[in-house]
């Protein structure tokens, strides 16, 4: 069967099969396990925070674009620590994680290529244009936005893959939790809130800690870590129509890695190797201030706001410190949106200003590199209308950026959905999408293995999808489809040109594709008994050639009970990566070789029970059959491990 022709049955295999596929999130596409079996009317009350640049509800049910909500209930049930562990269970998501550096592609594109915002903050490191996704903790009551497809035309560069939207969410009252187990574990968490007439505020830490475990194929050495998080965050009306936020966050990672050898005369030549006293540490520190103006009952909005993220990263080696980098990044945003009824359909316009200063310097111990300061200035204009009606909705956005360092560009995004029936949503999108350069593609520097190219030009996009939504069983039951196309032209490889092989950055004549089918589906089995799945089938090429590290098929399923009165819960979740592609320096030229990473399938059980009212006892067992995997080639990831903790809230 030609993979053409694999695609369109699995398209028509969920349209027959209600049960066969979803996620326990939620999709919009919308998948959900927070959300499983409720009605489209409860469904409803979901209201999105980064599907447009309007800071009025959106709303999940209507949106006519692909998203999947992570909720609460999903966060707390699965006893998510690392955001990036669930993320797995979103359609259209690859993740891969060694030792300090989890990567995150949405639908085939490159990890730089997708958007991490934290209440509402961009966070990626101007220094390689992406976000470690092991730094992000999750906090007490906290939840997950995914976007999937170009979002460009709203957000600017970094947008082509789609947006991943951390939020904190409201918390009321006290909440901790402290849990210990295997591989030297030892986890906490403190979330404290407070609001009153016009004002809420909140305060939370959290600390996850490990001994580790070997990463290295025959290794003996344990690789640890200690992530630490503080945030705050507040808003305060200081008038009836004129309101103040602001948030901050504080990250520090400390942990170990392995090198690879890069001895030619050694037999474990281009493989991790056991590299005592190696370790890394990375901080950082985020904060927005926003001031929102309501006129015309609500109907006019007006919001203002700036943020800040300065960022710190440093490896050490036997002998000292051996690489460093600080990224900095200020942003300001203008937005204003108007809402209004007619011709049948409420309608939205926004407009948008975004002006953005990234800077960046090599801290290079050696200095060999360039340490001074590197720049660039963004200036963007943003243009967005919304409509919902009566059984359909639509979109459009378009944006033009005005850059010091590369051309100006234009982005759009157009999306509709229409009801075709009671139970039945089609629902479709075409967008074009940005990335820059970034300042290590364009500036880096490693004596003898790596040097940058400051002539790059921007890589350029542009995908359209299809999908839809079917509620079955009485809205029980609820299964997607979609199926997604792009093209990605001028893609940023990199390449090893004789005589002295020394790695660096071009864009390629060619074009990059990325096309697939996302399947999930919910559905409350009873009274006490939820399940969910998803479902990813995708084609990634450049130059003809399989992107690496994108597995083929990604799968998830999960399946929830929960005793009467919500006393008890039980969750087992099975998640498979297919086969992929990845690269391996095994060749003495540095020239790299292509070689395939095995599937692999891991099991995850989490149960808690209530001792009283705000009082849980918890347990989770990971990777239950001690799958001994690589998400990245010759990196081994951790075996089975056991937690058990306390919760409670007050």
């Amino acid at each position: 069967m030609t993979r053409l022709a694999l695609l369109g049955s699995a398209a028509a295999l969920a349209m027959g099969s209600p049960l066969l596929a979803n996620s326990d999130i939620e999709t919009g596409e919308t998948d959900g396990e927070g959300h499983a079996g409720r009605s489209t009317s409860d469904r409803q009350g979901v209201i999105l925070v980064s599907a447009s640049r309007d800071p009025g509800p959106v709303f999940e049910e209507r949106f006519p674009g692909s998203v999947s909500v992570i909720d609460e209930t999903v966060i707390e049930r699965r006893q998510v620590r690392d955001v990036a562990d669930v993320l797995r269970d979103v359609p259209g998501v690859a993740v891969s994680s060694v030792a300090g550096q989890t990567q995150l592609r949405l639908r085939g594109s490159e990890a730089n290529h997708v958007l991490v915002l934290v209440d509402g903050i961009e966070v990626s490191d101007p220094f390689a244009g992406e976000f470690d996704l092991t730094a992000l903790q999750a906090e007490i009551g906290s939840r997950v936005e995914v976007l999937r497809g170009p979002q460009s035309a709203l957000y600017g560069s970094d947008a082509i893959g789609g947006v991943v939207a951390y939020l904190p969410g409201e918390f009321e009252g006290l909440g901790a939790r402290i849990e210990g187990g295997t591989q030297g574990t030892i986890n906490g968490a403190l979330r404290a809130g407070r609001e009153g007439p016009g004002w809420s505020g909140s305060l939370s830490a959290s600390v996850v800690s490990t001994d580790g475990a070997p990463n290295a194929r025959r290794g003996t050495r344990d690789v640890g870590r200690d992530s630490y998080t503080i945030a705050a965050r507040g808003s305060i009306d200081l008038a009836a129509n004129l309101a103040l936020r602001a948030s901050a966050r504080w990250i520090s990672t400390k942990g170990d890695f392995n090198d690879q050898d890069f001895n030619p005369a050694s037999p474990t030549f281009g493989l991790v190797v056991d590299s005592p006293q190696t370790r890394f540490e990375n901080e950082a520190l985020y904060a927005l201030a926003g001031l929102r103006l309501a006129l015309l009952d609500g109907r006019l909005t007006s919001d203002l706001s700036v943020q800040v993220a300065d960022i710190a990263r440093d490896s050490f080696g036997p002998f000292g410190r051996t690489f460093g980098s600080e990224g900095e990044r200020i942003k300001g945003s203008h937005v204003s949106a108007l809402a209004f009824a007619g011709a049948g359909a409420d309608h939205t316009v926004t407009f948008a200003f975004d002006w953005e200063d990234e800077r960046y310097r090599n801290t290079d111990p050696f200095g060999f590199a360039f340490t001074g300061t590197r720049s660039t200035e963004n200036v963007g204009l943003v243009g967005e209308y919304r409509l919902e009606g009566d059984g359909f909705s639509g979109s459009a956005a378009l944006r033009r950026d005005f850059n010091d360092r590369f051309a100006d560009a234009t982005t759009f995004r157009v999306a509709a959905g229409v009801d075709l029936a009671e139970d039945t949503r089609l629902r479709g999108a075409v967008g074009s999408g940005l990335k820059n350069p970034g300042f290590y593609e364009l500036f880096g520097f490693v004596d003898g293995r790596f040097i940058g190219n400051a002539d790059l030009r921007p890589e350029r996009s542009i995908g359209w999808e299809i999908g839809v939504d079917q509620q079955v069983l009485r809205g029980a039951a609820r299964v997607s489809a979609t199926y997604f196309h792009s093209v990605l032209e001028d893609e940023i490889f990199t390449s090893f040109p004789a005589p002295d092989f020394v790695a660096t950055p071009g864009n390629r004549d060619t074009n990059s594709t990325r096309r697939g089918v996302e399947l999930s589906a919910n559905a409350s089995l009873s009274a006490n008994l939820e399940f969910s799945a998803s479902y990813t089938l995708l084609d990634s090429e450049e130059d003809g050639a399989t992107e690496v590290r994108r597995p083929d098929n990604i799968a998830s399923a999960a399946i929830v009970w929960t005793a009467t009165g919500d006393a008890a819960n039980l969750s087992l979740v099975v998640r498979h990566n297919g086969e992929a592609e990845d690269l391996a320096f095994t060749d003495p030229s540095f020239i790299p070789v292509r070689v395939t990473l095995d599937d692999f399938t891991l099991v995850n059980l989490y149960g808690e029970v209530r001792l009283r009212e705000g009082l849980q006892v918890y347990a989770r067992a990971e990777n239950l059959a001690d799958s001994r995997h690589e998400q990245v080639f010759s990196f081994v990831s951790p075996g089975r491990s056991f937690v058990a903790g306390l919760r409670a809230r007050f």
